[in-house]
């Protein structure tokens, strides 16, 4: 399982490779290079399935995001 991924960021297109949390979805992220928030884009449990160049580690585990049920 990798714990990182790329976001790319769909503004300015600034790369930025972060750490992912096992426990929760980064469900906001604001881009260090335009200030834009980026939220995940419909259907996605959070911005490293939407922007990322690695889905979440419950992605990456179960093939789905249990939190997405949540919402």
């Amino acid at each position: 399982m990798q714990l990182q991924s790329t976001l790319t960021c769909p503004h300015c297109a600034r790369a930025e490779t972060l750490d992912m949390p096992l426990d929760a979805c980064v469900v906001v992220h604001v881009c260090a290079g335009c200030g834009a928030r980026l939220t995940p884009k419909t259907g996605d449990c959070c911005v490293f399935c939407s922007y990322g160049d690695v889905p979440c580690p419950p992605v990456q585990a179960e093939g789905h995001c249990p939190d997405l049920r949540a919402r």
